[in-house]
C-alpha cells in the first residue's frame, strides 16, 4: 500500500509538473505579443526568455521587458536589448564667402603697398602676386590676402 501511495503521488507531481507551459509555448506566446517590435528576437530556457534587437529607444527596451514578465510561465527575463544611437544631424556647411574683384582690388592694393616690390592683379576673384619679397614678410603677405576672402591666391613672387 505504501508502494502505492508513493507511485500514486509521483505520478501526481510529475502530472503537474508536465501540465506547465513549455518553452516553445512561452516562446511563441511572446513573439506573438512583441510582434509589432520590427527586430527583436526572444528565446526561452527553462523559463527564463532572453530577449535580443535593437530598440529604438529605453520605452520599447523596457516594454519588451514588461511583456515577457507578463507571460504565463516565464520565470524571469534578461534583457540583452541595445538602444539604436541616435541619427547624426548633417549639419550644412556655410556658404564661402568670396569678395567681388572691385572690393579684392582695392583691399588687396591697401595691403601691398606696405610691401615694396609686390605686385597684384585680380580677375575672377583670383589674387596673382608677382614681384620680390623677402623671406620672413611672405607668411604675412600670404595670411593678409586670405583674410580678404579671395577665391584663390596665386604666389608668383619671387624670393629675396
Amino acid at each position: 500500500m505504501k508502494v502505492k501511495s508513493i507511485l500514486l503521488g509521483l505520478c501526481l507531481a510529475f502530472s503537474l509538473v508536465a501540465c506547465g507551459p513549455k518553452d516553445a509555448d512561452i516562446q511563441k506566446e511572446i513573439a506573438a505579443k512583441m510582434g509589432d517590435m520590427p527586430g527583436m528576437e526572444v528565446t526561452v530556457k527553462d523559463g527564463v526568455a532572453t530577449i535580443s534587437g535593437v530598440c529604438k529607444d529605453a520605452a520599447c527596451k523596457e516594454s519588451c521587458e514588461s511583456i515577457a514578465k507578463g507571460i504565463k510561465g516565464v520565470k524571469s527575463v534578461v534583457n540583452n536589448c541595445e538602444i539604436a544611437a541616435p541619427e547624426p544631424v548633417a549639419a550644412t556647411p556655410a556658404p564661402v564667402e568670396i569678395n567681388p574683384d572691385a572690393v579684392l582690388t582695392t583691399s588687396v592694393n591697401e595691403v601691398v603697398k606696405t610691401y615694396s616690390g609686390v605686385t597684384v592683379a585680380v580677375a575672377n576673384g583670383v589674387v596673382t602676386l608677382t614681384g620680390t619679397i623677402k623671406k620672413e614678410q611672405l607668411p604675412n603677405l600670404i595670411k593678409s590676402v586670405q583674410e580678404l576672402k579671395p577665391k584663390k591666391v596665386e604666389n608668383k613672387l619671387t624670393i629675396k
